[in-house]
């Protein structure tokens, strides 16, 4: 059964921990690629310093409307309101917008992609109400059905087959990707960590806002 959307509408933190068993449904050509999310990191802009939408400084809202107006062609079709979407991003004072993570601002159950080290690519889950720019790293993935090591969130694009093409792409209603109910994962088997690579994040680089299933081969890093 495909996850719907209030799944995603919900507090980021919890979202990050309940796709945990969730299976990731991948159509492509004429096969389907299958895989489990054992790992996930959570993203909660503009508070979080990790976060690609926080600023240390208060962004003027005229900067941040040209950005919008600029790469309004990539999120136009699943904008639900187009006026409380952009007046929320405009009224947050430490809210980043940028060409890249304009996505990052859509209502939950959207795909935030962007390339790294120009070389592999992260998949992001965005979360909780439109306009607020929150998600979910998918870190890794345990191989159910033609996947062979989607292990680390770039092995996982590559293995799905993810590219900039996917960018702002609806889990809810896509006919390529698509997230499936999958496993319930009982509490007392998720393990709670710091998140990997984020040491520029000060006080927030020690929040316990990674999530993975314990003893789980596949998970990234434990």
């Amino acid at each position: 059964m495909r996850v719907e959307r209030e799944f995603y509408l919900r507090k980021t933190l919890q979202v990050a921990q309940d796709l945990l068993g969730k299976y990731i449904i991948r159509k492509y050509k004429k096969n389907f690629l299958i895989g489990k999310i054992v790992e996930t990191e959570a993203y909660i802009g503009p508070k979080d310093k990790a976060s690609h939408a926080y600023s240390k400084k208060n962004k003027n809202p005229k900067e941040k409307l040209k950005i919008i107006k600029e790469n309004w062609y990539k999120i136009v079709r699943h904008v639900e309101n187009k006026e409380k979407f952009i007046n929320r991003i405009l009224k947050c004072k430490n809210c980043k917008v940028t060409k890249r993570n304009i996505a990052e601002y859509l209502r939950g159950g959207h795909i935030y992609i962007y390339l790294i080290y120009g070389n592999y690519y992260q998949l992001n889950i965005t979360t909780y109400k439109e306009g607020y720019p929150e998600c979910v790293l998918i870190r890794s993935l345990e191989p159910i059905e033609n996947l062979k090591n989607p292990k680390g969130p770039g092995n996982l694009c590559k293995e799905l087959k993810l590219d900039s093409s996917f960018y702002g792409e609806d889990l809810v209603l896509s006919r390529k990707i698509w997230l499936d109910y999958g496993e319930k994962i009982e509490k007392r088997k998720i393990t709670k960590a710091k998140r990997i690579g984020i040491d520029y994040a000060e006080d927030y680089k020690n929040k316990l806002w990674r999530f993975y299933i314990k003893d789980n081969i596949w998970v990234s890093k434990k």
